[in-house]
């Protein structure tokens, strides 16, 4: 064997190793970040503890559920819009958001959020006569 095959080969190891550590890091980072961001669907925390504060909201018709989660966001009610729409999508209320105006609570999670959002309108009672 000559000089060069043999620093030739050893260069192409080196090179094999190096990608090879660098896609296992990579699909290790990417695994963790996904899982952190399945594990917050179902238990993100609210924003603030204790009493927090109470904003309120305007959800207009057409609903969005991107539109609104953006919307909470930006008032501070919610940390991810994004994380929002995923936590709608597998909830039990998906699709039953109504318009309306909602007072909701920066102790609220995003789940209480989508109840309070998602309650039926209230039924008016019929007077007997």
């Amino acid at each position: 064997m000559s000089i060069k095959s043999v620093i030739g080969s050893t260069v192409e190891m080196i090179f094999k190793v190096v990608v090879l550590a660098f896609v296992v890091m990579y699909i290790f980072r990417t695994a963790v970040a996904a899982y952190d961001y399945g594990y917050r669907v179902f238990t993100e925390e609210p924003v603030s503890s204790g009493e927090g504060r109470t904003i309120s909201v305007i959800v207009e018709d057409p609903v969005s559920v991107k539109d609104v989660g953006k919307m909470l966001e930006e008032r501070g009610l919610i940390r991810d819009a994004n994380l929002f729409v995923v936590q709608e999508l597998v909830s039990e209320n998906h699709g039953k958001l109504q318009p309306g105006i909602y007072d909701l609570n920066t102790s609220m999670t995003a789940e209480e959020m989508l109840d309070v959002m998602a309650a039926d309108a209230p039924e008016e009672e019929e007077e007997t006569q």
